[in-house]
């Protein structure tokens, strides 16, 4: 029997979003169908009753899928059947991680798995701003353990007015678009990306979401309300040992604190000096008792070592390397420096460092995005690595981590909007690829800020230069007092409360992250946090331009060159021919690649080459083809064929116009093949083109000398006696 529950809310545009339970995967320890027009979200969550043994973290594994039946598509590939998460279904998934992960109990431990599926599909709606909210509900109607709910809206500003959730098409207009998590009291996460918008403008979008997510939050917990899903299952799966945890924390948060206050700046030597703090513990024991307790000690030892770096910072106003709290760790860089690249640069600050490279291609290259509600392709590719030697770690590479994903997005956003659009006056396909060779914090920033210098390298005329920084947050949960650190460490992101990226040019923000670990935070603090960024911001940007203060003048000399033209739609079949045999023979002869697009009446002509010279032999031969005769222009043509009336000559690749038999001498001639023959070349001058049937008459007489009078008199004579 079906015992189905709903509960609906209106947008400001008159919008509903609806939430249904009890219909659909009631097996599932929770389930929710979130509806908005055609757009429908089935979210399911699955806890196991205990957890495993040694597990002391939360093993919360979150999945964003797009159906293609949702929108009537098959999917692309030989099988037909949806496969591994595209890059677009990661990006939610982590946007739906990065929200629900900081509120599950910091003490339970069962295996927790969170699927979000897209079922249906209106065709102009975003579904990625209902995922959030789906997956909180379905956390909120089962017994599983949960700080929440929590909900996420999309948050534009399209033509200065705020919108919430809007339309694809409407979010193009969009100077702000911005994804926020947050709970009815707190925000907890943002992510997205502006159009040089302000500190100010970006807190406003901010708390113009938050107050939609409370009404979002509300709704979900009078549904657990009406479900009766309120009382929250019993679990233990902590054993803990009172008297060890005392017993670590007097011996050893006194040698961690003096661990910190050495303000050493290499990672390594600081971890080194820390983990020997635990050995030391742990040598009192036998290998007995050793095993037994050992991940109780490491346990309790994190968060010995977690406190004692943070009362350091807030007692003592000092930090792990040494730095003032709004000090950024020496900055150097350098561009140019791979000599085969389209452009290459490297940015160093402190133990963190990224290669960055561009490569320019042509139409072909362009990234194709097949997903099953975004599709269309893509000129400006952004990947970021993240090798394990970056951070000494002796592993394999398994292939592209979420995180690099992520990563890579954020980066990608940071960069996109200072870049020229692809057309006429820039017409590559860019691939920048960054490189992370050491990693000590913020390492997505210093990828943003080598792209910048890599793009300016390569001769790439940016708007303005972008650069990024990573801040932190240190709260004291007994008193207001708090630090806000700029340019983070990797410790300080993993022991902070906040890890704050935010990316720009000298005029505004163009794209930001924000993880919140900490209830409670104001918006006063984030404005503080904003402000300390901006400065940070300006301080690495000077230091940048340093070393290349513009874009440079012209591309590299082994870049490949591309140019775009524009034809008449109607000139297009003329340049592929009969089979592609016209395009295939220039591309053959001048070493070229050529692709043709048509964009309303008119073709756009892209040509690349390796170097100059075929570029221009191949463009020569198409606008040879592409040429429209002009009156009174005289051409070089073939004679193509010979009737009793004339010649009809070709004077451009398929124009041929019509030389009659008075235009071809001053004298009169009997027949045409006196004087002309297929095949053979011959000047002419175009006399006139009908405008309605662009018929050619054309004349060669007018190009040869006159004969004097008399001569002409005579050949008149001669003629009337032939006939």
């Amino acid at each position: 029997m079906i015992n189905e529950i709903k509960k609906s809310i209106t947008l400001q545009d008159g919008r509903v979003i609806e939430i249904s339970t009890g219909k659909l995967a009631k097996q599932a320890d929770g389930s929710v169908v979130v509806k908005m027009g055609n757009t429908m979200l089935l979210a399911t969550v699955v806890s196991a009753k205990e957890a495993r043994e040694d597990v002391d973290f939360m093993p919360l594994s979150v999945e964003y899928r797009e159906k293609y039946s949702a929108v009537g598509r098959f999917p692309g590939g030989f099988l037909k059947r949806e496969g591994r998460l595209s890059d677009y279904e990661i990006l939610v998934s982590r946007l739906i991680d990065r929200a629900l992960r900081p509120l599950f109990p910091e003490d339970y431990h069962a295996e927790t798995f969170v699927n979000v599926h897209l079922v249906s599909a209106g065709k102009d709606d975003m579904p990625d701003a209902l995922a959030g909210l789906a997956a909180s509900a379905a956390l909120a109607v089962s017994d599983i353990p949960f700080h929440g709910p929590i909900s996420e809206v999309r948050v534009s500003r399209i033509n200065g007015k705020f919108v919430i959730n809007p339309s694809a098409a409407d979010n193009k207009n969009a100077d702000i678009d911005i994804m926020v998590a947050a709970t009815f009291d707190n925000i907890m996460m943002v992510e997205g990306e502006m159009n040089e918008v302000s500190e100010t403008e970006m807190l406003d979008a901010i708390k113009f979401a938050h107050e939609a997510i409370k009404q979002q939050c509300n709704l979900q917990l009078e549904l657990a309300t009406e479900v009766g899903s309120n009382q929250k299952r019993e679990y233990c799966h902590e054993n803990n040992d009172e008297e060890l945890k005392q017993k670590v924390w007097n011996e050893t948060y006194d040698k961690a604190l003096n661990v910190a206050r050495k303000q050493l700046a290499d990672k390594h030597e600081r971890s080194r000096l820390f983990s020997e703090i635990e050995e030391q513990f742990l040598e009192q024991y036998d290998e007995e008792t050793k095993e037994e307790i050992e991940s109780l000690v490491k346990r309790y030892y994190h968060d010995v070592q977690k406190e004692a770096v943070r009362r350091m910072m807030l007692d003592e106003n000092k930090r792990l390397d040494g730095r003032k709290m709004d000090e950024i760790r020496p900055i150097w860089c350098e561009v140019d420096y791979l000599p085969a690249a389209h452009g290459s640069a490297i940015f160093t600050r402190g133990e963190t460092q990224a290669l960055a490279s561009v490569t320019f291609g042509n139409k072909l290259d362009e990234q194709m995005i097949d997903g099953a509600t975004i599709n269309g392709y893509e000129p400006f590719i952004l990947h970021y690595n993240f090798p394990p030697f970056s951070t000494g770690d002796a592993r394999p590479v398994r292939g592209v981590s979420r995180r690099e994903v992520g990563h890579g997005n954020l980066a990608f956003r940071a960069l996109k909007g200072m870049i020229p659009q692809k057309g006429m006056d820039f017409p590559y396909t860019v691939r920048l690829v960054s490189d992370i060779l050491e990693s000590n914090g913020s390492s997505s920033m210093a990828t943003v800020c080598s792209g910048t210098l890599a793009l300016m390298d390569a001769g790439v005329k940016m708007q303005r230069p972008v650069s990024g920084i990573a801040m932190g947050l240190i709260t004291d949960k007994n008193s207001d007092k708090y630090v806000v650190l700029s340019d983070i460490l990797g410790d300080e992101d993993h022991l902070g409360d906040m890890d704050f990226k935010i990316t720009g040019t000298e005029n505004g923000i163009t794209a930001t992250q924000m993880d919140i670990k900490v209830d409670g935070l104001s918006y006063t603090v984030m404005e503080e946090a904003l402000e300390q960024a901006k400065q940070g911001r300006m301080h690495i940007l000077k230091k940048m331009l340093e070393v290349l203060p513009e874009p440079r003048s012209d591309y590299k000399p082994h870049a490949p060159r591309l140019e775009t033209i524009t034809i008449r739609k109607d000139m297009i079949g003329a340049i592929i021919g009969p089979g592609g045999k016209i395009i295939q023979g220039i591309q053959a002869d001048t070493n070229t690649h050529i692709s043709i697009e048509e964009i309303d009446d008119l073709g756009y002509v892209e040509v690349s080459a390796d170097n100059n010279d075929d570029l221009q032999a191949a463009l020569n031969r198409i606008k040879t083809i592409v040429r429209v005769p002009e009156v009174g222009e005289v051409y070089k043509g073939t004679v193509k064929s010979i009737t009793t009336f004339g010649a009809f000559v070709e004077i451009m690749p398929n124009q041929e116009g019509l030389l009659h038999i008075s235009e071809i001498e001053w004298r009169r001639l009997r027949t045409v093949d006196e004087v002309l023959k297929e095949g053979q070349e011959v000047e002419v001058k175009v006399l006139e083109i009908d405008n309605k049937t662009g018929k050619i008459r054309l004349s060669r007489k007018v190009l040869l000398p006159r004969p004097p009078r008399d001569e002409n008199k005579n050949n008149r004579d001669d003629n009337s006696k032939e006939k």
